[in-house]
């Protein structure tokens, strides 16, 4: 009797107590979950089809998936890659065959995490999502473009989730406050601060309001001094598969964009003892120097590439130096996300664009029929000129210039800036020298 009146007595995390139980309450991913959008569309006809959310951790994928199997009556079952091989996807497959057969049901698979399954496994998934076995939603926290298979990505729609906004966390914090019955006992400087380190992250902000309310003492309220005395104290214990992995590798990404190498090299040195492979910290950082760091120090990436070179020959421990090598030279080298905003900017003008043809002039011309049709007619060679540039168009006809490469006036990009401003300058005098001779 008194084991049954403990349990019941135990709550549920907060963040599992807040969990959204329909679509429309889904923070922060309106433009996928709204009742005019994609996935609002999709549960109001009842036809759900495949789907993969890419997104950060916290942004409400599980959420989404078990809503989606809940309203549609389907059974809805749950895997994660990270814990799950071939054997387990048998069981699953198997177990949704018969319960389609006897009773009439079908299954939302929800694969967490579904870019860690390698090629053959996610082939395996084929003939089951076509044969409508299984109706398929993938999570993942990594470009589907470059992790998932093209046959996989072919049956499925890719649906891109938001991080949560600074705004988000006030509408779950306030909804906390409301759960709890009164207010989080913090003052405006340390709400602040609670909605920037949690980066996004919808749970985890959740967690440390959980952690805010098991420490006030009556009356108290806590400052942003508190808060991190708060977070070092009830530091998450490391599980390479689940929250404090991402959480982890989260505090050393921005660690390493603020440039506190001290704060870096501790975060690092914390997955190292916990017992994340180096492989998996190397692969991150290697990421960061061509996303934060990119050409404001175009020897970043050089650096990475040679210390997880180093770090196969050498192995663990003596390989880990590497690691942290690595760590530190990224922290403290100049920062840039100019070539990491270009490259979106350049992705959403190509997809409204994608039907222009390149202009005549820069295409070549192998056949008579292509030198008829003016192909590499008026091309000129830019080295044949005495100063190298020749200020034509490169363009498509029937689309204006369009400018996405804004470098910082940091490090190496510096330099860079200044030679765009060079041949920008040259280009107007060029294409303006241009229309002249032609009138």
């Amino acid at each position: 009797m008194e084991e049954t009146l403990f349990s019941s007595n135990i709550k549920r995390p907060l963040a599992d107590r807040l969990r959204p139980t329909k679509l429309g309450d889904v923070v922060g991913q309106d433009h996928i979950v709204g009742k005019d959008a994609p996935l609002g569309r999709m549960l109001e006809s009842g036809k759900i089809t495949s789907f993969i959310l890419w997104g950060p951790p916290g942004c409400g994928k599980t959420t989404i998936a078990r809503l989606m199997a809940e309203h549609t009556n389907l059974y809805f079952e749950q895997i994660s890659a990270v814990f799950s091989g071939v054997a387990d996807l048998k069981r699953v497959f198997q177990y949704a065959e018969e319960r389609r057969k006897n009773q009439g049901k079908g299954t939302l698979l929800f694969v967490d995490e579904i870019h860690r399954f390698n090629k053959s496994q996610q082939d395996g998934f084929l003939p089951y999502v076509e044969n409508g076995t299984v109706i398929l939603v993938g999570a993942t926290t990594e470009n589907p473009s470059f992790e998932l298979n093209s046959a996989l990505l072919s049956r499925c729609q890719v649906f891109v989730l938001n991080r949560l906004t600074p705004d988000n966390f006030e509408e779950l914090l306030q909804r906390a406050e409301k759960q709890e019955g009164h207010k989080l006992p913090i003052d405006d400087e340390a709400r602040t601060f609670i909605k920037e380190i949690a980066d996004g992250d919808g749970r985890y902000i959740l967690n440390i309001a959980e952690n805010i309310w098991a420490y006030a003492k009556s009356g108290e309220i806590f400052n942003k001094e508190d808060i991190i005395k708060i977070i070092r104290s009830r530091a998450p214990v490391y599980d390479k598969g689940r929250d404090g992995h991402y959480n982890l590798i989260s505090a050393v990404h921005k660690s390493m964009r603020g440039s506190d190498v001290d704060a870096a090299l501790y975060w690092v040195s914390r997955m190292l003892v916990s017992g994340e492979d180096p492989r998996y910290i190397l692969r991150r950082l290697l990421r960061f120097s061509i996303e934060d760091v990119s050409l404001a120090d175009p020897n970043a990436v050089n650096q990475a590439v040679a210390c997880c070179e180093t770090y196969e020959r050498l192995g663990s421990p003596e390989g880990d130096l590497a690691v942290l090598q690595l760590t530190a030279y990224l922290a403290t080298a100049p920062k840039s996300a100019g070539v990491y905003k270009a490259m979106y900017a350049a992705y959403d003008a190509a997809k409204k664009t994608g039907s222009l043809m390149p202009p005549k002039h820069i295409l070549n011309a192998p056949t008579k029929l292509m030198k008829n049709l003016g192909y590499s007619d008026g091309y000129i060679y830019d080295q044949d000129l005495e100063d190298g540039f020749s200020g034509q168009d490169y363009f498509p006809e029937g689309m204006r210039r369009q400018k996405f490469y804004y470098p910082v006036d940091r490090g190496f990009e510096r330099e860079i800036k200044k030679r765009i401003e060079y041949f920008d300058n040259l280009r107007r005098e060029k294409q303006a020298k241009m229309k002249k001779d032609e009138k």
